[in-house]
């Protein structure tokens, strides 16, 4: 099976994780289902990680109440001429992801023509792969994809530009990101309320 993800082509691979995929409020209900069962998304289960996802349930669904898009990014999604599916690779313990997916899909309910398709990361590697971060797999990684053209016309993630610039000057200064940073840059995402997101969304799609 691994040698035959290896000679697929990339437009494959996507597709392959476009037909395993999940919309959001499927994705919403997985995370939910296996918190009842003490587990998280994602082929490693750990205590860890069972207490993030059920901290990014709590985040998911606060801001899939109270998450308001600024009116002029609503006209700018609402009117832009696309077709393109937006491929999400993530998994339930990620808190970047947790800020960031709430926000894709209300852009994506804006617009009848973008699909939001939420993707394992961890049951997909060999798509992973073509769309790591410093070399490394990190998620969110958002994927606009033209199902007609196949072709991948843009790419986004794993965290929005203000929070990269964030975790790049930390990195520079301190060597590695410490709980300290973490928790500010929560307070970040808080504060922020999706705006940054919304903004960087609209540039990529």
């Amino acid at each position: 099976m691994e040698q035959i993800l290896q000679n697929m082509t990339l437009p494959q691979l996507i597709e392959q994780g476009i037909s395993n995929s999940y919309t959001y409020h499927e994705y919403r209900k997985l995370v939910n289902d296996l918190l009842v069962e003490n587990k998280s998304t994602g082929h490693e289960q750990s205590e860890a990680l069972t207490k993030y996802s059920m901290l990014n349930d709590r985040r998911m669904k606060r801001l899939d109440k109270t998450l308001k898009i600024d009116e002029s990014i609503k006209e700018a999604f609402a009117s832009k001429d696309t077709n393109v599916t937006w491929v999400v690779l993530t998994e339930g313990w990620c808190g970047d992801a947790a800020h960031s997916l709430p926000v894709l899909n209300k852009l994506a309910e804006l617009n009848n023509n973008i699909d939001l398709k939420i993707v394992s990361r961890d049951d997909h590697h060999e798509l992973m792969n073509n769309f790591l971060t410093n070399g490394g797999r990190a998620i969110p990684k958002l994927i606009v994809y033209n199902t007609k053209t196949k072709a991948v016309l843009n790419t986004w993630g794993p965290r929005p530009s203000v929070a990269t610039q964030m975790v790049n000057e930390y990195k520079e200064k301190h060597g590695a990101l410490d709980p300290k940073f973490k928790e500010d840059l929560q307070i970040w995402y808080n504060k922020d309320k999706g705006v940054n997101i919304a903004v960087d969304l609209l540039q990529v799609l």
